[in-house]
């Protein structure tokens, strides 16, 4: 197992890590199905976190076929996930401010890599109040394969100069863990609305319940 040392940039994943937007993006996607006929049941999204467009697509098509109104859905989907997000505001995940501050503040460098697309990244960020907080973000559609294949990472690593092996990531999706893995990076998992299944497990540096224990775990070694 790699040690914590010369850490030079710690990569965030978005949705469900940083924020707490799953259930409600789980909520708006039923409700749009549902208005054109289709069961998309927490299961079938379940699979897809952390895939980006392409993936998504495949696992839709999968389950209910080439004729599913994919564009329509997505469209409706974020229509109704915008109207709970005005109404009461992104949830931001416990500690997530308090870790940004530490790791300013110890002049590590930060960045985001979201399998969500880029517009849609942007305007999260921005309601959770850090869209301004990183040094980099890069998103679903700015990469040609999603995770579990570890691009986007890489890419992030690439655009920052900063050696994979010295790259902390922070994920709470099986696909995540995958890629950051696949990067030869350091995969700290934050668990969402999955434990880790055993292969993962074996794969993820450390796993703890809240980034304000990741904070706290840090302090030891930055």
């Amino acid at each position: 197992m790699k040690k914590l040392k010369n850490v030079s940039l710690v990569i965030f994943d978005m949705d469900g890590l940083m924020l707490d937007t799953e259930r409600i993006s789980i909520e708006s996607l039923g409700k749009a199905g549902k208005e054109y006929g289709y069961n998309i049941t927490p299961n079938i999204v379940m699979k897809m976190i952390g895939m980006n467009s392409k993936g998504c697509e495949k696992v839709f098509k999968e389950n209910f076929g080439e004729q599913f109104p994919l564009d329509d859905i997505r469209k409706l989907k974020s229509k109704f996930l915008s109207a709970i997000i005005d109404k009461t505001g992104v949830p931001v995940k416990t500690g997530l401010y308090e870790l940004l501050e530490f790791l300013k503040g110890k002049n590590v460098l930060t960045a985001v890599a979201t399998s969500t697309a880029k517009k849609s990244a942007e305007k999260l960020l921005k309601s959770a109040n850090i869209l301004d907080k990183f040094h980099l973000i890069i998103c679903g559609d700015e990469v040609a394969a999603g995770k579990p294949d570890p691009e986007i990472f890489l890419k992030t690593a690439y655009k920052l100069n900063c050696r994979p092996e010295e790259c902390i990531v922070f994920e709470d999706s099986e696909n995540g863990i995958k890629a950051a893995s696949r990067a030869k990076m350091i995969p700290i998992m934050i668990p969402d609305m999955k434990e880790p299944s055993e292969e993962i497990a074996k794969l993820t540096y450390k796993k703890f319940k809240t980034l304000i224990d990741a904070k706290k775990y840090l302090e030891e070694f930055l």
